[in-house]
């Protein structure tokens, strides 16, 4: 992967025809030991409003938390959104799509808790739609927690998990991030235009295989050697500078 910035500065026509899809944690946000703990640094959320409005509304997340944890973090900012990896949804004009539940989800969810009841450092995240089994402060733990999770998704076939930054996400298989920037793509204010999507971890790979398929853009916040993603920025904090450059350098060039 190349390092995308600062070689590659937007152009008058990014405005209209780019549309900017971000992960969150670990891309926008930097990781705390409790998913409630995180909170977004100064200056972030105005630069997002900003980007919202020069990019003509094309802008949205795609994270693996909820929409309404998402409104809670980013407040004032009511963006689109791809949450849960994708299984639930709200558009541009606000509304709100689910996929299904999986039944068998409520079939593991005790023993998950027991698990994490039983093992401090470990935290079960209930979002409905997906589990979220974390070990950020238990580390060790790491290969008792996923053992026990492919145990449980052995003999069920709607499900599977994903292994994100120190946090096992178990969720069904009929939608992922990838699928969520597809719908996007398909509606406005985002179709026709090109997709650049910039995400940190392995949960982000289907997002960065749906826009590389259509000639976008993907960007690994993290220079890792095993990512299909075309490029990469080091940190979160050069996601900040690169967004606020962006939305500078726009602002100069569309005034």
């Amino acid at each position: 992967m190349k390092n995308f910035w600062p070689s590659r500065a937007p152009s008058k026509e990014f405005a209209t025809n780019v549309a900017l899809f971000l992960d969150v944690d670990g891309t926008l946000l930097e990781f705390a030991d409790r998913p409630e703990a995180v909170s977004p640094t100064d200056g972030l959320t105005d630069i997002l409003l900003g980007l919202q409005g020069t990019l003509g509304g094309a802008l949205a997340l795609i994270s693996g938390r909820t929409i309404e944890e998402l409104d809670r973090i980013f407040n004032p900012v009511r963006l689109p959104i791809g949450g849960q990896h994708g299984l639930e949804r709200r558009d541009a004009k606000g509304r709100i799509f689910s996929a299904p539940p999986a039944q068998s989800l409520d079939e593991i969810r005790s023993s998950l808790k027991e698990f994490a009841d039983q093992n401090d450092g470990t935290l079960l995240e209930d979002k409905g739609a997906a589990l979220a089994l974390h070990y950020r402060t238990a580390p060790s733990l790491q290969v008792a927690a996923e053992k026990l999770i492919v145990q449980l998704i052995n003999d069920r076939n709607d499900l599977h998990y994903l292994a994100g930054n120190k946090v096992f996400e178990i969720k069904p298989h009929s939608v992922d991030k990838g699928v969520a920037i597809n719908r996007f793509l398909g509606e406005p204010p985002f179709a026709g235009r090109m997709p650049i999507f910039l995400g940190d971890d392995v949960t982000d790979e289907d997002g960065f295989r749906a826009v590389n398929s259509v000639g976008g853009t993907s960007i690994r916040v993290g220079n890792v050697a095993k990512s299909i993603a075309q490029y990469y920025l080091p940190s979160v904090s050069s996601v900040h500078d690169w967004l606020g450059a962006v939305l500078t350098d726009l602002k100069r060039k569309t005034s």
